[in-house]
């Protein structure tokens, strides 16, 4: 994969989005891709493909009220942002989220809810995304619009000057 073109969009195994396999079963989400880091994994985010996550409600998700934690709801629509965004963008780009506005319209207290994102418009600098959570049966519980900055890695080095021509004094 390594020989595609620098403006193609990234291929699955190049998006950094979660592989099948080859990691710790702490490290996995039941039934789902291995996750990204250490809070995808305790949240228990899997990926269906780029554009959906899943999320299964457990007790530890829950706030002292007894509903599904705004912070796990919010997480689980930043990681789906993402890996939307992600997906499109080349090897030489980066991203970070800039602003997610989120509206909390239910709870849910038992079952598994599922964020589907959407990339809504997106130019050389910015991306504008958008996401629904639902329960799975069918009850729409969030929604939010974000923002995100797309830019170069940083960490690539530019290409160098060609060198001089022999004898050309330089």
């Amino acid at each position: 994969m390594h020989d595609r073109p620098s403006g193609e969009p990234r291929a699955a195994a190049d998006r950094g989005q979660p592989e099948q396999g080859g990691a710790s079963s702490a490290a996995r989400a039941p039934d789902g891709p291995r996750s990204l880091d250490g809070i995808t994994s305790f949240l228990g985010l899997r990926w269906e493909d780029p554009q959906t996550v899943r999320l299964q409600i457990r007790p530890e998700l829950m706030n002292r009220g007894g509903l599904l934690s705004g912070v796990a709801t919010y997480a689980m629509v930043d990681y789906c942002m993402g890996s939307t965004l992600w997906a499109q963008t080349t090897r030489e780009e980066r991203i970070a989220t800039i602003s997610i506005a989120i509206n909390y319209i239910q709870t849910a207290l038992e079952g598994e809810i599922v964020c589907r994102s959407e990339l809504d418009r997106r130019n050389r600098t910015i991306g504008i995304m958008k996401s629904e959570i639902r329960h799975e049966d069918g009850r729409l519980l969030v929604t939010a619009v974000g923002s995100y900055s797309i830019f170069p890695d940083r960490r690539l080095k530019p290409a160098s000057a060609p060198a001089p021509a022999p004898g050309s004094g330089s």
